[in-house]
């Protein structure tokens, strides 16, 4: 005997009166001040500065901690503008900033001279990577003495040594941003007919930026702490120290706000280089074709 289905019983239809109008969130609102101001990267990282200074002036004030150890921010920007006054720091800083832009052009050219080997035999892979290997662990400023023995006190002993520096991490991060190019792009350009150089420029070079940007910034940043280095000990040429130099002469003389002021300056350099130059590349590329936000 089978059962007979289940009569459908229509539901009868009803109307919900009108909910009272709820407000869990605010779809959208004119921002408050300070909220503006939080979302402006600028203003972030200069309230960092701020918190900074004002701990280090808190500390050697409040601490009583002797000048010959560490000064008050207020000594060393005194000592800052006394640099510029009276000991030429401004040719100093200039003096540095030449040698590192030789050695920094150089470099790149080298790095991008490996990494379109590389990636374009495996000739030039094998030897990218065996120079990596080999040199990349070395210290830079090792190679100083040698570099003084080979070129002479002056320029081009800096130059050599800023260029090991910065041709291993841009290259190796130029190399590993090719690699990582997606197939489907390697595709378009091979089906487009494109070879050698222009397969890397017009494919390559766009997709990986980011890796190259990357390898940019680790070649600057390398570059300048170990220029930096080296003058403390050798200068930049024969005629004139560099900013290195002014800060090892500072602390020669026990000028201590005068050595902070040298640092102070390079860590200003190293900020504005890094959050005003790299920072508009970043944005008017990557940032820009939607690869990081």
């Amino acid at each position: 005997m089978t059962e007979r289905p289940a009569q459908l019983v229509p539901r009868p239809e009803y109307e919900r009166a009108a909910l009272e109008r709820a407000v869990t969130a605010d779809v959208a609102r004119p921002l408050s001040l300070p909220e503006r101001l939080s979302e402006m990267d600028p203003v972030r990282k200069l309230s960092v500065l701020l918190s900074a200074i004002v701990l280090w002036e808190l500390y050697t004030r409040l601490g009583q901690v002797p000048q010959l150890i560490f000064p008050t921010f207020r000594d060393t920007v005194i000592a800052l503008w006394d640099g510029f006054a009276n000991y030429d720091l401004g040719r100093q800083i200039w003096t540095s900033l030449k040698v590192l832009a030789i050695g920094y052009a150089i470099g790149i050219a080298i790095g991008a001279v490996l990494s379109f080997l590389a990636v374009t035999t495996r000739f030039g892979s094998d030897i990218l990577g065996t120079l990596t290997a080999m040199l990349n662990p070395l210290p830079a400023i090792a190679l100083l003495p040698l570099a003084l023995i080979w070129f002479g006190l002056g320029a081009k002993s800096m130059v050599f040594v800023l260029l090991h520096s910065i041709v291993w991490p841009v290259a190796l991060n130029t190399h590993t941003g090719f690699m990582s190019v997606p197939e489907a792009l390697r595709m378009v350009g091979r089906n487009y007919g494109l070879r050698n150089v222009r397969y890397v420029a017009k494919i390559l070079v766009p997709a990986a930026f980011p890796s190259i940007l990357a390898g940019l910034k680790l070649g600057w940043a390398f570059a300048w702490r170990t220029l930096i280095a080296a003058e403390l000990v050798f200068g930049a040429t024969a005629e004139s120290g560099g900013l290195g130099w002014f800060i090892f002469a500072s602390r020669n003389d026990l000028d201590i706000p005068g050595a902070f002021a040298g640092l102070l300056t390079v860590i200003v350099i190293g900020f504005l280089v890094e959050n005003v130059i790299f920072r508009n590349v970043e944005t008017r590329t990557v940032v820009r074709w939607g690869m990081q936000s």
